[in-house]
């Protein structure tokens, strides 16, 4: 099948982002797009927790959610949101970092919480903290469709290789990976990650992402890496999408997953043992 990523530079402006977000979709479509992609926090890239309290809403009455839904019922399409920022009942005001798979009548097939927070120290200048404002999933999610099995994922997650490992257990032929990576960890990791994923689990990986300098008003910017990554199961990267907003298109042929998993069958020659 076809698929196309959104390769996003969103702002913290969450109606601006839903119109660049519309474009491209639809731009998407118009070329042959039946699955399409967009990077994690599609809805609003902010630094600033204030800013993220004023913009950001609950699912029910995230706008962003609601369109893109309805635009991929008008279309008849697949669509990962690849996760949106939305407030949460949690007591500590925390938010949820949310992937939404959305299936061709619009409704939600499935959705997944991010597992796991990006808290480190990349340099004396660059620290995240993504627990402060972000509270962890903790389910992991394999979703069915008509074309293939998918697991969910969100961008830091993609350096716990035992949750890939369970989700191609479970069944998932496709592994999403939405980020809004680093250029730091980027540079030094991303595509090495992605393919060893791919590798280990006999599955594609696809990885749209966030890319460039991400405007703000009134807040400190922050920077993406881009490269947005479709891996195939044998490691091969059948597209890198550098470093400049747009739509990418890329073939799916899942035979490539049972004929990957048939000259190195790794899951089904994993071992229990003991110790250390």
């Amino acid at each position: 099948m076809q698929g196309a990523i959104l390769q996003l530079n969103v702002s913290d402006d969450p109606a601006a982002n839903l119109e660049q977000t519309v474009t491209k979709l639809r731009e998407a479509v118009a070329q042959g797009a039946q699955f399409v992609l967009t990077p994690e926090v599609t809805n609003c890239i902010s630094t600033s927790r204030a800013h993220q309290r004023d913009v950001l809403q609950s699912q029910a009455d995230d706008v962003t959610l609601r369109s893109l839904r309805a635009e991929a019922k008008a279309a008849g399409i697949h669509l990962l949101i690849g996760s949106l920022g939305l407030k949460t009942d949690d007591p500590d005001g925390r938010f949820a970092n949310r992937s939404f798979l959305i299936g061709p009548d619009g409704g939600i097939v499935a959705q997944y919480d991010k597992i796991h927070m990006f808290d480190v120290q990349i340099s004396a200048t660059e620290t995240w903290r993504e627990s402060e404002g972000y509270r962890p999933g903790d389910r992991a999610v394999v979703a069915d469709t008509t074309f293939a099995k998918i697991g969910m994922t969100v961008c830091y997650d993609v350096r716990f290789s035992h949750l890939y490992r369970a989700l191609a257990q479970a069944g998932a032929q496709i592994l999403t990976v939405p980020a809004a990576f680093s250029p730091v960890t980027g540079v030094a990791h991303w595509h090495a990650l992605l393919r060893a994923r791919a590798i280990e689990s006999g599955c594609f990986v696809i990885a749209p992402a966030q890319t460039g300098t991400h405007a703000s008003a009134m807040h400190k910017t922050r920077d993406t890496y881009g490269h947005s990554l479709v891996v195939d199961p044998w490691g091969e990267v059948l597209l890198d999408a550098g470093t400049e907003p747009g739509v990418y298109k890329f073939d799916l042929n899942l035979e490539k997953v049972t004929e990957a998993r048939g000259k190195v069958p790794s899951l089904a020659n994993a071992r229990a043992f003991h110790g250390p």
